[in-house]
């Protein structure tokens, strides 16, 4: 998509990579890009972030094509696949689906999860990414599905998606969706809300996964709707010493969008 010829676009050095923000709000790119620079700058690890905002037409990305383990994040897409199936069949979801679905996303239950990703099949799964243009990310080989590799720039597609009209996801679908999101249990609340407006309605859903190499994988993604506000992000990362560690770079970056988005409203 062309860059509108009024909008401003920015980057800032991010350890070995570039934060690159564009707006249509004077001043904003270059915030932003400082800003979560600033915030990720001498953090350990590996980090990925991805931002849109409609209200100010702003968008930021810092190595948003680069693959990640998905753990637990994976499971909004999950969901997608099966609204889909369910729509193209026309007809509801089952008291079954809707408790394993509600278990998934809420509680993030790993139990549910497996159900689902069978039920759906690999070939459903890459239909609904196919569909949702999410292009980068690779399912998880067999019953692996927190081995999915992701992208944060598909990530902020898939909360692009469930937040505006489209037609991969009926509005009945994606205000499914977002509920479950929105009710996330409390412990699990960390990441992308941190320093959210009290006016925001928040869409959340958490990922953390060690490995023996590479660390704590820390991913949160969301949504943040309502009392005028309207974006989303992404923060995806590897080799974290430990998952606090990955949480409080995440919750660092948020905070740091948060403001400067809502000084910029």
């Amino acid at each position: 998509m062309a860059t509108p010829a009024s909008a401003g676009t920015t980057s800032a050095a991010a350890g070995d990579s570039k934060v690159v923000c564009t707006s249509q709000k004077p001043g904003l790119a270059s915030e932003l890009s400082h800003d979560i620079a600033g915030a990720l700058n001498g953090r350990q690890g590996t980090w990925s972030l991805a931002l849109y905002d409609r209200i100010t037409k702003t968008t930021c990305e810092l190595n948003a094509n680069t693959h990640f383990d998905s753990a637990s994040v994976v499971k909004v897409s999950v969901l997608g696949a099966l609204l889909r199936q369910a729509e193209e069949a026309h007809r509801q979801l089952t008291p079954r689906e809707v408790n394993l679905t509600t278990a998934m996303i809420t509680k993030s239950d790993n139990d549910s999860t497996s159900a689902l990703w069978h039920q759906i099949g690999a070939a459903g799964f890459q239909k609904f990414l196919a569909l949702a243009h999410m292009r980068h990310t690779v399912p998880g080989p067999g019953g692996s599905w927190g081995l999915t590799r992701i992208t944060a720039g598909d990530q902020l597609r898939l909360m692009q998606l469930l937040t505006a009209e489209n037609e991969v996801l009926t509005p009945s679908s994606r205000s499914y969706a977002l509920d479950l999101m929105n009710r996330v249990t409390p412990d699990q609340r960390w990441g992308v809300p941190a320093g959210s407006p009290a006016s925001a309605t928040v869409h959340v859903k958490n990922g953390w996964l060690p490995r023996t190499t590479g660390g704590w994988r820390v991913n949160s993604v969301g949504a943040f709707t309502g009392g005028a506000h309207d974006y989303g992000m992404a923060v995806l990362s590897t080799g974290n010493g430990t998952m606090d560690y990955g949480v409080v770079t995440v919750e660092g970056a948020a905070r740091t969008i948060h403001r400067d988005l809502t000084g910029a409203a």
